[in-house]
């Protein structure tokens, strides 16, 4: 009895959670069987791999040729170079934007929160693929410029590529930082403000070392994506590479690959993301940021002319942000003829991908169909066990199944093709498989959207029933399952987005009949099929679109829960 008081857990719930063998240390193996299988087995075939060299002898000769080689540490430095300049400008918009909309009575916040999701939920290689119908060799401003004799170049190359991913990732820290700055405790600021501080100093001194966590987290985001982003820098790069495009052309390529070295720079690719994320902790863990949160900020009311001047350079933010999406949209009904543009408007461009890959676009919903109705399963179930029957297997498997978040979509297919290539799983060139990467891939967004919310439920509810001679396992699906719902889907609809819009993992997955729209828009481009492209990029915008609207209204007031 005493140990239940100090756990806070009723005596009920107590001697439920000693009984073994129920349904839900059932949940508890599936759960180590799924993840060993579709995360540890692959990640140690992977690393296993890279430790042998071409004629199979165990060796350390491909990490000692990628130190070696400049080919290779250029690209490694290359993508440190595009990821950190991404998070220094995102950091840059992002914070003055979250600053702007939380403190000050602006107009249009509304607005600007759902266009700022909404381009953060379309995909980075759209965003590239836009903007080079605007600034690429042959863009339409391109060419405008140099008509009016404006020298320009274009928006190829590292620039280019720091370009896009600011413009598609800012939003990652606009919304950690905004939450943090709603529930900050104003006493500091305002205990600055009394010793005659200026505004400048205030924020810089009190509020942004207050928000650091929230802050690091959210430029932590914003650098691993970029980090692991594939198409953004295949379809801008042109000669300038990082490492997933070389893992990806050293185990896919035409002229023979080199399965060992795509392995061993697999390898390096968690090894860098993962010290990224222990360093990024390691900041945070060296001090104390515990506020009493008691004070909460007040929203400045400003007079006329500041409050327009604002809502207009935010307003003009988000729209830039929002340019490649209603790029596409609009050139989706222009007449082509391959790469050309001509005069006038038509369905051309519909017509050809309902004839030419109608099976793209099926592939596409029905196997993020499948992926999101396992993810809510699995959501739903294994956030259970990691909120309500905590020890350490629970703890430990909720370690396990957050890997994906430092896991680039290139890595997981890589490793997945390798652990599956061969019988007796043998799942390479199946649909299988692509589900499976987006479950894995996708599933820690869902599963912390279902903790999230399971959080806030009162164990009353279910002791209650269990009292009255219900299951727990009926209890759970009976009351506890329906209250988790709403947001349950909410989260899985936004994975639904990431899942329709995936390029990174599909790519090295698919096959011919599996091919899905994001890899079909990727070889449109590629082929100079400008009109197809952003007919079949216009068709992702608008289920993102829809599909924002349905969270939104399933969230209510508590909006998404990003």
């Amino acid at each position: 009895m005493q140990r239940t008081a100090r756990t806070g857990a009723s005596p009920l719930l107590s001697r439920l959670s000693l009984r073994k063998w129920d349904f839900w240390t059932f949940v508890i193996i599936v759960g180590y069987l799924f993840f060993f299988t579709f995360i540890i087995y692959p990640l140690f075939n992977l690393f296993y791999a890279s430790l042998f060299d071409e004629n199979g002898s165990f060796s350390l000769a491909n990490y000692g040729d990628f130190f070696r080689l400049k080919y290779f540490r250029n690209a490694l430095l290359n993508s440190f170079l595009v990821s950190g300049l991404a998070t220094v400008f995102a950091i840059l918009i992002g914070v003055p934007m979250a600053y702007i909309t939380t403190r000050y009575n602006i107009g249009c916040k509304g607005l600007i929160n759902i266009l700022i999701i909404m381009s953060l939920l379309s995909p980075p290689f759209i965003g590239a693929y836009s903007w080079i119908l605007m600034l690429g060799n042959n863009g339409f401003i391109t060419r405008f410029l140099h008509e009016i004799g404006i020298p320009f170049g274009t928006v190829y190359g590292w620039k280019g590529i720091v370009f896009v991913f600011t413009l598609q990732f800012y939003p990652h820290i606009y919304l950690y930082v905004s939450g943090a700055l709603k529930t900050i405790d104003t006493s500091l600021e305002e205990a600055a403000e009394s010793l005659g501080h200026s505004s400048f100093r205030r924020l810089w001194n009190i509020t942004l070392p207050l928000i650091f966590p929230t802050l690091s987290a959210g430029a932590l985001m914003v650098f691993m994506a970029s980090f692991a982003d594939f198409g953004t820098p295949m379809l801008l790069g042109q000669g300038f590479k990082v490492l997933p495009i070389l893992a990806y052309e050293q185990f896919i390529s035409e002229m023979g690959g080199n399965p060992a070295m795509a392995s061993t720079l697999s390898a390096i690719l968690i090894i860098c993301s993962t010290s990224i994320l222990f360093l990024q902790r390691y900041f945070v863990s060296r001090k104390n940021y515990a506020m009493s949160g008691m004070r909460t900020p007040k929203v400045v009311k400003l007079r006329r002319t500041p409050r327009i001047l604002l809502t207009l350079g935010a307003l003009v933010v988000v729209c830039i942000s929002m340019i490649p999406q209603v790029t596409v949209v609009v050139t989706s009904f222009i007449k082509t003829k391959g790469p050309v543009f001509h005069k006038g408007f038509s369905l051309d461009s519909y017509k050809e991908i309902l004839f030419r890959v109608p099976r793209a676009i099926m592939n596409t919903y029905s196997f993020s169909l499948i992926s999101i109705l396992i993810m809510i399963v699995f959501g739903l179930v294994l956030a259970y066990i990691i909120v309500r029957r905590k020890s350490k297997w629970t703890a430990a498997l909720d370690g396990i199944i957050m890997i994906p978040y430092v896991m680039p979509g290139t890595v997981l297919g890589i490793s997945l093709i390798i652990a599956f290539n061969k019988p007796p799983v043998l799942l390479t060139g199946t649909w299988i498989i692509l589900v499976v990467a987006y479950v894995v891939r996708k599933l820690p967004y869902t599963i912390r959207s279902s903790t999230a919310i399971l959080q806030g439920l009162d164990r009353g509810v279910e002791e209650a029933s269990i009292s009255l001679g219900v299951p727990p396992m009926r209890t759970f699906f009976k009351t506890t399952a329906r209250l988790m719902i709403p947001g349950v889907l909410s989260g899985g609809i936004l994975s639904w987005v990431t899942t329709i819009n995936e390029l990174s993992s599909t790519i090295v997955l698919y096959y011919g009949a599996t091919a899905t729209i994001s890899v079909t828009i990727y070889s449109e481009v590629f082929t100079s099929n400008y009109g197809t492209g952003a007919a079949l990029a216009s068709i992702l915008t608008i289920s993102t679109l829809i599909s924002l609207l349905i969270a939104n209204k399933l969230m209510g007031k508590k909006g998404l829960n990003i």
